[in-house]
């Protein structure tokens, strides 16, 4: 059965939404196409799909996939048994690569790692290097990256397009370039590190002796960056990592309640400030109308607020022991934003509830609140920071607590002394 990129597309969202005919519709692409359309799934559907896949499907399916991508997949099958009879079936030469990579934590530079590439031995010719790099292409039909070495150890890497320009016995010695390298045991978080440091088109990877033992692409690089970003932007929403955009409905419940919970409490503390001025507010309900913008705009703020730190934190920009500066600028951005939106609020209950005094209550109250904002928006994140909590699934949650209590109880402070 063939299959246009429309119907494809059609079929892709249909094993999305459609768990149950999710295996029937997926046998339904080409096979050629059936391992890089898997790939392209959250590991939550890839892990479903291969469930109910038979060992047969999915040994044809890899057949048309590089080692990594089918590295990506392999490591979906929970069963190592499976795993081990599936790997069995792939050529020797394939299959050594493959069970090299699988042996290493993925949350490892290793995880990372490609073997295409080559060595040569500084003081090599150019006749020799294209020598070894066309043996190469042969057997794998792919271009390598070619790393320098001398006794063994890296020293830079010769790039391709220096084959072109240069034959013959002149040595590659003078068209040698650096590049950066990191050892196997470090963490993808310093890989990304190592990456914004030196923008490169690669990292290559060592063993503890120093040896060779692959490259990391800056693609994939990219792809950890992006991945990460979807993380912290995921625990920023109180959304598990693991979620997916087209998880079932029980899924999502389950994912995402006890957030939903904790809110739910400190909803009931500011609850709680509110009711402690029923009376005043039973007298002047003009109150009510304002509280929610009050509310709303603290937590608006402190979420910005929140944002511009868990970044700074991200990239190791700020800390507990630098946020003087920080924290100035905020609360004073926050005084300023204040009496802007302040004096706005100020004009409307002037002009349609008549009473300056009111607007003049809400317009000190924004301020304030966004002073708080600014505040605790800096502050609570690095706290969590500092007690090993995620600032970014964490802090938003108490900022908004405190913006809602401290605005309320000065909105309503004020309106009970003033009013």
């Amino acid at each position: 059965m063939t299959l246009n990129k429309t119907s494809e597309k059609e079929i892709f969202h249909k094993i999305i939404f459609s768990p149950r005919e999710r295996v029937s519709l997926f046998r339904q692409i080409p096979v050629n196409r059936q391992g890089f359309v898997l790939c392209s799934f959250s590991k939550y559907i890839q892990k479903k799909i291969l469930e109910k896949l038979k060992d047969e499907e999915i040994i044809r399916m890899l057949r048309y996939l590089d080692p990594n991508s089918t590295i990506r997949l392999l490591r979906n099958i929970k069963e190592d048994r499976r795993r081990k009879r599936i790997l069995k079936t792939i050529s020797s030469e394939i299959r050594e690569k493959i069970e090299f990579l699988l042996r290493f934590d993925p949350e490892t530079a290793l995880g990372l790692i490609n073997l295409n590439y080559v060595e040569v031995e500084k003081g090599s010719s150019f006749k020799e290097v294209a020598e070894i790099v066309r043996n190469y292409e042969k057997k794998t039909r792919k271009f390598p990256e070619i790393l320098v070495v001398k006794d063994g150890f890296l020293i830079g890497e010769l790039e391709g397009y220096a084959l072109f320009a240069h034959k013959g016995n002149e040595k590659i010695d003078k068209y040698i370039r650096k590049v950066p390298s990191i050892t196997h045991k470090k963490n993808t978080k310093e890989v990304i590190e190592l990456f914004r440091k030196n923008p490169h088109n690669q990292i290559v990877v060592l063993n503890e002796d120093k040896s060779i033992l692959g490259i990391i692409y800056s693609e994939d690089i990219l792809n950890l960056i992006n991945k990460e970003a979807g993380i912290h932007l995921s625990k920023f929403a109180g959304i598990r990592e693991e979620e997916n955009i087209y998880d079932s409905a029980l899924t999502k419940v389950k994912n995402r309640y006890q957030w939903l919970i904790i809110n739910l409490g400190t909803a009931f503390l500011a609850a709680g400030v509110v009711g402690f001025f029923q009376q005043t507010i039973s007298k002047w309900v003009l109150l009510a109308v304002y509280m929610p913008i009050i509310a709303g705009m603290g937590g608006n703020a402190g979420t910005q607020t929140l944002a511009v730190v868990v970044r700074g934190l991200a990239l190791k920009e700020i800390d507990l022991k630098t946020v003087k500066g920080v924290l100035v600028n905020e609360v004073i951005a926050g005084a300023i934003n204040g009496a802007i939106n302040g004096c706005i609020v100020a004009i409307v209950a002037t002009m349609f509830n008549k009473s300056p005094l009111l607007g003049l209550i809400v317009a000190i109250a924004m301020v304030v609140n966004l002073i708080i904002a600014g505040f605790f928006g800096t502050i609570i994140p690095l706290l969590m920071k500092r007690i090993g909590k995620d600032p970014a699934s964490s802090a938003t949650i108490f900022i908004t607590t405190a913006t809602d209590v401290c605005g309320f109880l000065v909105f309503l402070g004020m309106a009970r002394l003033l009013l």
